[in-house]
């Protein structure tokens, strides 16, 4: 079985920048298939830093509030 993978990536909403980490589970293999889940509505990311001074440990963003995202 696989392992999940984490990937460090950057989300723009309208008002925030976000940089964290997004679990990919075993049955996805991109950054894109876990945002085309249209089962699930929010994305979870650990270890954000917000506008690059707040930090968090986990957050959920609506899918419907991103403008972009960039793998880092």
């Amino acid at each position: 079985m696989s392992e999940v993978k984490r990937v460090k990536i950057k989300v723009r909403t309208p008002s925030c920048v976000y940089v964290g980490e997004l679990v990919i589970p075993p049955m996805r293999k991109r950054v894109s298939d876990v945002l085309n889940e249209d089962s699930n509505l929010f994305i979870n990311l650990s270890n954000v830093v917000i506008n690059d001074d707040e930090r968090a440990e986990f957050i959920a963003l609506n899918k419907n509030m991103i403008v972009s995202i960039t793998e880092l």
